[in-house]
């Protein structure tokens, strides 16, 4: 089942790498009205999440620098503004960080995991558990790219 998810995921990471890489700054950075982030923000918030998630609940060293999970987790707002720089890097993490989950689980590097309980009142207690969850957490986030992708068209 792991194998799947972890295609799926993939998938995922490419489509959002495409929206990043093809879709103007300008609009990846605008927050329409009504709405409190834009594309580039929930781009890099899978990113962070995914870090949290299983590496961090995992008693392990996130693989991205710190200020970009400080940057794009739960809570925070974005602020309008990227830099090309950071803009290469996330694209560049998009897909690393899928494949190195990948090459981490498969050399069962996640042993421990401290039990958490997501906003969406789920408990996951181990890496499995917020592999899945994370599967599902990135879905809402394109889901919301998706729409904010309409109200910039």
């Amino acid at each position: 089942m792991t194998e799947n998810i972890f295609e799926i995921m993939l998938q995922n990471r490419r489509n959002l790498h495409a929206i990043l890489t093809k879709t103007p700054k300008e609009k990846l950075l605008n927050i329409p009205a009504g709405f409190n982030n834009n594309v580039y923000w929930n781009i890099a918030h899978t990113i962070a999440t995914q870090q949290v998630l299983i590496y961090k609940f995992s008693g392990l060293k996130m693989r991205i620098p710190e200020e970009l999970v400080a940057k794009f987790s739960k809570g925070t707002v974005p602020d309008g503004t990227a830099t090309d720089e950071e803009m290469m890097m996330l694209a560049d993490f998009l897909i690393s960080t899928a494949e190195w989950l990948i090459e981490d689980y498969n050399t069962s590097l996640f042993q421990k995991f401290n039990e958490y309980t997501t906003s969406a009142r789920v408990t996951l207690k181990n890496a499995d558990d917020a592999i899945a969850f994370n599967l599902f957490h990135e879905g809402l986030h394109i889901g919301q790219i998706s729409l904010l992708l309409k109200q910039l068209a």
